[in-house]
Parts: structure tokens; C-alpha cells; sequence
């Protein structure tokens, strides 16, 4: 069996890609130097504005670097589509293409529910108002479609994250195996690497431990933000004085050197990080509880009825996570606690959501000090409401912008915090097929084997830069409300 081309019958579309790609940086070039050109030669009117003398000219450059950018997304969606229906013959990327089918189906039909609707969807239907944000949210959605496809219903690897073919140890992308067997797939499209892994297999399912990790520990550590950091600015005084005060001895703590003391054997043997863990998880019970008083304090038998059925779930979830029989924590018998958290994850999740917290608890400690002092507030106190009442329904919604574009890069810091502690082998297996630990055991061999490396590299980068540009879409959109 011959190995795969990168393109195969789609090889016809390279010269134009090709031919596009190098008009789309001359042109962006081109609108640097005439922005700079026009900046130097800004010249003032006399009724106080400015005459730039590059103008016409500009914007013939911006418009043409649109249209070229727009011909560079129609050649990329053709290499997509037309490689999805040609498959193997379409070469690498066309097999890539058609393992990843059900994922365009998915995004194609978000987007087209999303445009439709989205004079209803608030903020999020605004997000599509916004080509950055759309894109962003696009890349986003990809690697979350890819986690659960290939996590949940395992249609997209290609062979098992650990399974090790003989003979393909560092094999360039497209080597066929030797004697597969029926049912087996042919192919590691993006080659092998050190241990004769399939490389695209452990991209795709490196995605679901991302995907699950990072935004759950951002959750998680706006919970605790949330919580403390609305009565710290809404109160002030020795309240805010002392949760302050603990934030920044937090803060002030090297982060790696944090991680490398919670993953060590002694530490984990311990028990902190799992009394850590019935410290921190303890903090979504008490955000709900205090929501759903606060708003229904006036209805107790409805109040009684909702805080029975949230906290009892929230209660038997967070007995159930925190008790494990192999620690010193055993909550519940044996035969109660049917679920574990592996301990590497529990010691990653932990430590992310007690380094991220504090900077949540200042951010919204600081919009609540802003947001206090709103008409809105003082009309709610007139009213008669409690403190939390007016915390939890008047300030905190109205602090949702801000919190939200920085939940979305947060979510990006805890990606990246994800790889470099996979890189360097804290918490995680480094079995896993998590993406630190992959670029980490493709680095060694770099310089003659780059394939393994770059994969899971620029998955990571593109996750990364599809949060940043959602992030930078919410926030041009909730500017205009």
C-alpha cells in the first residue's frame, strides 16, 4: 500500500492556495507600511481635525486584503468539503477531513440555528454580529465538538491513544500499516512518534481532557470568586480587608512552585490536596444555596422545595467526589461511592481552581465596589431587599460583561497552565494522550522527527487563539448594550 500524499486528487487547489496565501501577507504588508505612511503624514486642519493623505488608498488596500482573505477561507472550506467526500484519495488532508465529518455537521448546523435565531439569544446572538467573535467562537466549538465526538462516541480517532503498531516508531504522516486487518484503519495520518503511537489519534482525544479540565476548573474558581468577592466589595471594612488579605498572600505565591508541591508523592499521600478539594467544592453549594434563598425568601414553601431539590443533588455530587476509600477522607461507605477522580486530575483541578480563584475575587470585588453605588442598588435597599439579594440579583448581573469575556480567557490561561504541566509531567499520566505531555515526548526528537511535536502544538495554539477572539467578539458586543 502506497503512503498517503498530504493533498492526493486535491493537489489542483494547491497552486491557487498557494497563489492567495501570498497575496493575502502582501497585502496585509502593504496596509502596515500605508498605515504607518499615513501616521508620519497626519496633518492638522484648521478646524481641529485631521487630514491623513494615504485615505483613498487605504481603503483600496483594505478592501482588496478582505476579498483576498475571503478567498482564502472559500479555498480552505473546498479542501474541507471536497476532501470529506473523497476521503483517502484526497491524501492526508482529505482523510483528516472525513474522520472529522461529524464535526463540520455539527458546527454547520450550530451556526445556521445560532444566525437564525439570534435576535433571541441576547448576548450570544450578538456574538454572531461580530466576524472576530464568530471565528473564535467556530475554533472553539470545533475542539469542543472533537472532545465529545471522539471522548463520548469515539467516531473520530482513528487507533487507541496507547496502541503501539510494530514498525511504526517515528513514521513520517501518511505511512500506511503493515497486515492491517479488516476493520483497522490503514493509516497514521499524522505519522508516528517515539513509542509507534498514532499521533492524530492523540491529538483528538487530548482535545476531551482539555475540554473537560479547563472550563470545569474556571467554573469552579468563579464560584469561589463569586462568592467571596461580592460581600468583600459590597461590605468593605474588615470583611474586604481580610479576604484581601488572603488573595494576595495567595497571589504572591509562585504558581509552578504551588504545583510542584501538591503533585509530590509525600503531599498527594497526605491528603491536602483532598482536603483542599472538600474546601473548594464546598463553595458551588454554598453559591446556590445563598441564589436561590436570596431570591425566594418571600415564598418559603417554594423556597423550601428548591432548596431541597438543588442542594440535594449539589450535596450528593460533592459527597460522592470528594470521599475516596484509598484517602483519608471516606465520607461515604464503600458501597455509596461509586465514583473517583483519578488522583493526577484531582491534584491538576484543585491547584487550578486555587490559583485562579483570587484573581476572580478581585475582579468582582472590584465591579462590585463600582456597581454599588448605582441608582439601581439604592432603589433595591429602598425596597427593603437584603444584602444578598442586592449582591446576587442587581450587582452581579450587571457585572456579567466583564465576567464573561473573562471567563473566556481564563479558560485560555487554564489551557495553557494544562500543557506546561503536562510538559513537564506534574499531575497528569504521562500516558495520557494530553497535549503538554505529547509535545514533551515529541521535543526529543525535533530536530530530525518534527511531526509528532507540531500536531498537538498547534492544537493547543489554536484553542487558545479561538478563546482569545471569542473573548475579544463578547466584549465588542456587550460594549453596546
Amino acid at each position: 500500500m502506497d503512503p498517503l500524499t498530504w493533498t492526493g486528487n486535491l493537489s489542483f487547489l494547491n497552486l491557487p492556495l498557494l497563489f492567495v496565501t501570498g497575496l493575502f501577507v502582501l497585502l496585509v504588508a502593504a496596509q502596515i507600511v500605508i498605515w504607518l505612511i499615513s501616521a508620519v503624514t497626519n496633518t492638522p486642519n484648521a478646524d481641529g481635525t485631521i487630514s491623513s493623505s494615504g485615505g483613498g488608498l487605504s481603503g483600496m488596500a483594505a478592501r482588496a486584503t478582505l476579498w483576498a482573505f475571503y478567498a482564502l477561507v472559500a479555498l480552505v472550506v473546498a479542501y474541507v468539503v471536497l476532501g470529506a467526500l473523497l476521503g483517502q484519495s484526497g491524501g492526508i488532508l482529505g482523510a483528516m477531513s472525513q474522520q472529522f465529518l461529524p464535526v463540520w455537521i455539527a458546527l454547520i448546523v450550530t451556526y445556521a440555528l445560532s444566525i437564525r435565531f439570534k435576535r433571541k439569544l441576547g448576548l450570544y446572538g450578538k456574538l454572531f454580529d461580530s466576524t472576530v467573535g464568530m471565528i473564535g467562537f467556530g475554533i472553539v466549538m470545533f475542539w469542543t465538538y472533537t472532545a465529545v465526538f471522539s471522548g463520548v462516541f469515539d467516531m473520530i480517532a482513528t487507533h487507541e491513544p496507547l496502541s503501539q503498531v510494530s514498525g511504526m516508531k517515528n513514521k513520517i504522516p501518511g505511512t500506511p500499516l503493515r497486515g492491517a486487518e479488516e476493520g483497522e484503519f490503514a493509516f497514521y495520518l499524522l505519522g508516528g512518534d517515539n513509542l509507534a503511537r498514532d499521533v492524530f489519534s492523540r491529538m483528538v482525544l487530548g482535545s476531551g481532557i482539555v475540554m473537560v479540565i479547563a472550563p470545569l476548573a474556571t467554573l469552579f474558581a468563579f464560584m469561589v470568586g463569586i462568592t467571596l468577592g461580592l460581600p468583600s466589595g459590597y461590605y468593605g471594612g474588615k470583611v474586604d480587608t481580610i479576604l484581601s488579605f488572603l488573595a494576595n498572600l495567595i497571589l504572591a505565591f509562585p504558581v509552578i512552585l504551588l504545583f510542584y508541591l501538591l503533585v509530590t508523592p509525600e503531599i498527594i499521600e497526605s491528603g491536602i490536596p483532598n482536603y483542599m478539594a472538600a474546601f473548594l467544592f464546598v463553595f458551588p453549594l454554598i453559591f446556590v444555596g445563598v441564589l436561590v434563598n436570596s431570591r425566594f425568601h418571600t415564598q418559603p414553601q417554594k423556597n423550601l422545595l428548591y432548596l431541597v431539590i438543588s442542594l440535594g443533588v449539589l450535596g450528593i455530587g460533592y459527597l460522592t467526589v470528594i470521599s475516596d476509600q484509598s484517602t483519608v477522607i471516606r465520607v461515604l461507605p464503600a458501597s455509596l461511592d461509586r465514583f473517583d477522580i483519578e488522583p493526577g486530575i484531582l491534584v491538576v483541578f484543585v491547584s487550578v481552581v486555587f490559583v485562579n480563584s483570587p484573581t476572580v475575587f478581585r475582579i468582582v470585588r472590584g465591579l462590585a465596589m463600582d456597581i454599588k453605588t448605582r441608582d439601581y442598588v439604592a432603589a433595591a435597599q429602598t425596597r427593603g431587599e437584603g444584602p444578598w439579594y442586592i449582591m446576587l440579583w442587581e450587582i452581579l448581573p450587571n457585572a456579567r460583561g466583564p465576567l464573561i469575556v473573562d471567563f473566556c480567557l481564563r479558560i485560555g490561561y487554564t489551557t495553557i497552565l494544562l500543557g506546561t504541566l503536562g510538559f513537564f509531567g506534574l499531575g497528569l499520566s504521562p500516558e495520557s494522550p494530553n497535549w503538554g505531555a505529547t509535545i514533551n515526548d515529541g521535543r526529543k526528537l525535533l530536530s530530525i522527527y518534527p511531526h509528532p511535536a507540531l500536531p498537538p502544538a498547534l492544537a493547543l495554539l489554536s484553542l487558545v487563539l479561538g478563546l482569545n477572539l471569542l473573548a475579544d467578539g463578547l466584549r465588542e458586543e456587550s460594549l453596546r448594550d
